[in-house]
């Protein structure tokens, strides 16, 4: 499968992950080099603890062509299975609902008013398309500097958190040319996303998170599409 395919729909699917920045560069050490730090290593110790990770969510995807926004809201579930994190979102309005999991290096979306399953194949490109798909929920910060530039950009208040916003741009070509810089707010006590927004030619998708709940037991059912014995697979090429 190809990689550029499965990422221009995640942000067809706009569901929330997001980014980006402008790279601060800096040869010496700075305060803000120091509060980079310091959210980083709480990241990697959040990373070395992750079980489970829950949340509602609210996702914005804007198209400037046509200035439309789309919204969707539900539900977002993460939990770590072997060398993988597994995530599953349930959306849930606007209705018809659609079921999102990504597990076994595939993202699988069901759509039961249709009763059909689509199925990308991540293949080689697994490990690009999780740092994306958990962006913010388990990944550590040593993963999120493999992937992107890193830079501090201060402090907001998000949801009643103070929350620290990090800038992203992603290292790999291919991904630049669907996502080019993101926008990462991280709640530092928890070493989690509270808010995402990707960029993309002038189209954005904001995520927001709610009521997050980590090491909480989540059902195996939650990690399975509940599909039906008429359910329809398909599997895109590209």
């Amino acid at each position: 499968m190809n990689l550029v395919l499965i990422l221009g729909w995640c942000r067809r699917l706009s569901w929330g992950l997001a980014v980006v920045i402008s790279l601060v560069a800096a040869s010496v050490q700075t305060p803000a080099s120091d509060d980079l730090q310091r959210v980083l290593a709480q990241m990697d110790q959040t990373a070395a603890n992750f079980t489970t990770a829950q949340a509602a969510f609210e996702w914005d995807q804007y198209q400037k062509v046509v200035d439309e926004h789309d919204l969707q809201k539900g539900m977002v579930y993460f939990r770590r299975a072997g060398g993988e994190v597994q995530m599953a979102a349930d959306i849930s309005d606007p209705k018809p609902p659609k079921y999102v999991l990504f597990t076994d290096s595939k993202v699988e979306v069901y759509q039961p008013k249709i009763d059909q399953v689509t199925t990308y194949n991540t293949g080689k490109d697994r490990a690009t398309i999780e740092s994306f798909l958990v962006l913010g929920f388990g990944g550590s910060g040593k993963d999120m500097l493999k992937s992107f530039d890193v830079s501090y950009l201060g402090s907001e208040k998000v949801g009643g958190v103070d929350a620290v916003k990090l800038g992203l741009v992603p290292k790999s070509v291919k991904v630049r040319n669907n996502f080019d810089h993101i926008l990462l707010w991280i709640d530092p006590a928890l070493g989690v996303s509270v808010q995402q927004q990707l960029f993309s030619s002038g189209d954005y998708r904001l995520a927001k998170y709610s009521d997050i709940q980590l090491h909480q037991k989540i059902p195996d059912s939650v990690f399975k599409l509940k599909t039906t014995g008429k359910t329809k697979f398909v599997s895109p090429q590209g």
